[in-house]
């Protein structure tokens, strides 16, 4: 199974969240592969971060590195279902993370059967609905998803670019 699995984040991925306490601090710390650099969010619950894929993606794991003292303990994964007409988003699974400054990877499983993703996403969001942080805050150094790219739509409309 994990022959193809790659990053799912690339250039061509919109990384969105729900708040940045500073700019000092922003999003795209959270994919810049530097230990020294990390987004934090502002105080209060819940708060989010999503990707937009160019291309079909079936995730199958996330690493994150928190700060201990402000990880997000409780979170639930949702996604965008390319199939879907409605776009609407579903929850997909749960992880929970430990209050640890290391390194954390969880394999992304429906936590229902009815959850389908063959036809793959083309959005995933992390809710973080609980922090170790009395006021709610989140501090991730390193944000990595991992799988499978499904189709590679427009690829080649882009390559006169």
């Amino acid at each position: 199974m994990e022959s193809g699995v790659v990053s799912l984040i690339d250039s061509r991925t919109v990384l969105k969240v729900s708040s940045t306490l500073d700019k000092s601090v922003g999003k795209k710390h959270l994919t810049d592969g530097d230990v020294e650099t990390c987004w934090t969010s502002q105080q209060g619950l819940p708060q989010s971060i999503q990707l937009m894929f160019a291309d079909s993606v079936l995730p199958q794991r996330v690493s994150l590195v928190f700060q201990g003292g402000f990880v997000g303990t409780r979170c639930s994964v949702w996604i965008l279902d390319s199939a879907d007409s409605t776009q609407e988003w579903r929850v997909f699974t749960n992880i929970y993370p430990e209050d640890v400054n290391r390194r954390q990877t969880f394999d992304l499983q429906p936590i229902d059967s009815c959850v389908k993703i063959d036809d793959g996403v083309q959005a995933i969001k992390f809710l973080f609905e609980e922090s170790s942080d009395f006021f709610g805050r989140i501090t991730i150094y390193d944000l990595k998803v991992e799988g499978l790219v499904k189709s590679s739509v427009g690829a080649n409309s882009k390559a006169g670019h």
